[in-house]
């Protein structure tokens, strides 16, 4: 049997990436998905992968067996499933192969099609499926990864992802050090709640993020002997403000106004409560699916393979090999037409007389006549106390940046006024349309020129999206030195650095909102290299190789909790410079908790007392 042949089919799902041995049938004629699970949990530290593979050749059988029991009794012909589906990668090796093993078998058992599902690519389709969302935006937070996906010409473009360790890995690095089981991320999540907020590294880079340099702070914090509770509440504030602002510079970037969350970490409330607030505030669409299908899980496997198998995307046995490094943007996505997105555009000005208000990433911008007004308002998603530090630190930059890019020879605005009270530029309007909105080769080629530039002065941009870059379309060359038809804007998150590795992240952002948002991205990305090649230094290209190559499924090996910190042979430099561990603060100089922030009658709300600062898994509360 066909997919055609069949509109509504009965796949079983076999899951085994590393922790969880799953299985689940899915009738995509009633919609019921019914998941069999036995997970893995290590007796200490993370993964072992020899002990992950007996898990799996232990219960995956057993799983297996009885979700085919379920689905005979419910079977209405002589198949209880029209086919197989089956976890492909990213994962262990040892899991994986014995996950495709046990998948093909029982295809070859059962005389149905075999389908290949990447896993992380599950976790999106699940919460598209269950939300309703056409063309949603996706946050996928698990233990060996973290990044944000969006669809275009046939794949699901990376737009942004952590460049070190996965955000689950780096909670759970900081619970092993301080004698926590696993899993610690309800462990952390209960103590957060009895804490006060404590500043940690905040490492957004565009619209990639970093989290291992985090975790070491965290424990440097308790070492010097901060609260636990108040660690484990910054922790978690600070790494789930991150995930929630890339998230919403992806809606920014696509012009999407849905959201999905996916992955184990997602079961956390406080991101997911981030999230829900961060929408509300854009008035955007956010979905998170219930728990079952969040953890690892077959019941994803399953729904998304008979989308699949509707698409005829099957494999011949012989076909069917793993992927341990299988990355969602190198699935080619048949089950979706390629016009099935959001339309990007970009802001056009048309009329510089009248008024108009326009609201990016983080910030809300007023046009009057020459002039842009610029504000970055709180975001209500973010403890006030970062929200106050962030937005002070980058109107800040913004102003000094632009102003050393004018210096170094840079196309930029003219810098009117600053007010750090209300954190508001106003600024000179340039060109007449974002980039985004009129992409060509040529001015690709000159934005990375002027990126050389830049970094030839020690700048970094930060931030250099196809919406941060501002164009005049009636200038019809962009090299032009009189009259420049390009301008970089929005250096907020720039900073001064002779670092290649800095310099080259600027490319990687530049290329991301590239490939995230334009179907003609290779040339243009190779046409960018070409010409910051002619002015820019070679080690910044070969650095740019090495980032490339960062962006990789990683698992929290037992005994090797400082492996996810290097990559390619390379320490990362992620931690945020002159960043020190806080001296633990008196009781008197505590605020606000950092559920609820300051109390409304202006009073600090209680905490319970701590006899001592023992490091303790908490109890629920």
């Amino acid at each position: 049997m066909t997919g055609t042949e069949s509109a509504n089919p009965r796949v079983l799902g076999v899951e085994g990436t590393a922790w969880a041995a799953s299985a689940a049938v899915y009738d995509a004629e009633s919609g019921a998905v019914d998941i069999e699970t036995e997970a893995y949990i290590p007796d200490s530290g993370g993964i072992h992968p020899r002990e992950a593979a007996e898990h799996m050749a232990e219960h995956l059988p057993e799983v297996i067996e009885r979700t085919l029991a379920s689905a005979r009794d419910t079977a209405d012909g002589e198949s209880p499933v029209d086919a197989v589906a089956f976890s492909r990668g990213p994962g262990l090796g040892p899991c994986l192969r014995l996950t495709a093993t046990s998948a093909r078998a029982l295809a070859q058992r059962l005389d149905v099609p075999l389908v290949g599902v990447n896993h992380m690519v599950a976790h999106l389709e699940i919460g598209r499926h269950r939300s309703g969302f056409s063309d949603p935006v996706c946050l996928n937070a698990s233990g060996a990864n973290a990044h944000v996906l969006g669809y275009r010409g046939g794949r699901y473009r990376v737009l942004g992802e952590t460049m070190d360790t996965g955000v689950g890995n780096a909670i759970d690095k900081f619970t092993r050090t301080v004698g926590w089981s696993h899993p610690g991320g309800p462990k952390v999540e209960r103590a957060a709640r009895d804490g006060e907020y404590l500043d940690l590294p905040y490492v957004v880079k565009g619209m990639d993020f970093s989290f291992a340099g985090i975790s070491s702070a965290a424990s440097e914090a308790v070492e010097a002997g901060t609260p636990i509770e108040d660690v484990c509440c910054g922790l978690q504030e600070t790494v789930f403000a991150m995930l929630t602002e890339v998230s919403e510079r992806a809606l920014s970037l696509t012009g999407g106004d849905e959201l999905v969350l996916g992955g184990g970490v997602a079961q956390n409330e406080r991101l997911r409560a981030m999230l829900t607030s961060m929408c509300e505030q854009r008035g955007a669409a956010f979905f998170a699916p219930e728990n079952r299908f969040l953890r690892d899980n077959a019941g994803m496997i399953a729904v998304l393979g008979a989308t699949m198998y509707r698409a005829d995307d099957t494999l011949a046995v012989e076909e069917s090999g793993i992927d341990a490094d299988f990355r969602p943007d190198e699935v080619s996505v048949t089950w979706r037409a390629d016009d099935d997105t959001t339309p990007v555009t970009g802001r056009r000005d048309t009329d510089r007389d009248t008024e108009a208000v326009l609201k990016g990433a983080e910030a809300t911008v007023t046009v009057r006549e020459d002039t842009v007004h610029k504000r970055r308002n709180p975001r209500a998603y973010r403890h006030p106390e970062l929200d106050e530090r962030l937005r002070r630190e980058r109107t800040r930059a913004e102003a000094r940046l632009t102003a050393g890019a004018r210096r170094a020879g840079v196309p930029a605005p003219l810098i009117h006024d600053i007010d750090l009270e209300r954190t508001q530029l106003s600024v000179q309007t340039v060109g007449d349309c974002e980039l985004r909105a009129a992409v060509t080769a040529p001015r690709v080629q000159q934005v990375a020129r002027y990126l050389a530039r830049l970094h030839g002065a020690g700048l970094v941009h930060g931030d250099p999206t196809t919406r941060n870059i501002r164009v005049r379309t009636d200038v019809s060359d962009p090299t032009g030195v009189d009259e420049p038809a390009v301008f970089l804007i929005d250096l907020g998150l720039g900073y001064h650095s002779e670092d290649p590795e800095d310099h080259a992240m600027d490319l990687q952002v530049f290329r991301q909102s590239l490939t995230g948002t334009e179907a003609a991205a290779e040339q243009f990305v190779r046409g960018a290299e070409e010409a910051y090649r002619e002015t820019g230094d070679p080690a910044v290209l070969e650095c740019l190789r090495d980032i490339e190559s960062r962006g990789r499924y990683q698992w929290p090996v037992a005994d090797a909790s400082e492996q996810t910190a290097t990559a390619v042979g390379r320490p990362l430099r992620w931690r945020a410079p002159g960043w020190r561990a806080p001296a633990p603060r008196p009781p008197s100089s505590r605020r606000s908790c950092c559920r609820c922030g300051p109390s409304g009658n202006g009073q600090r709300t209680s905490r319970r007392a701590r006899p001592s600062c023992t490091p303790r898994a908490p109890g629920r509360s």
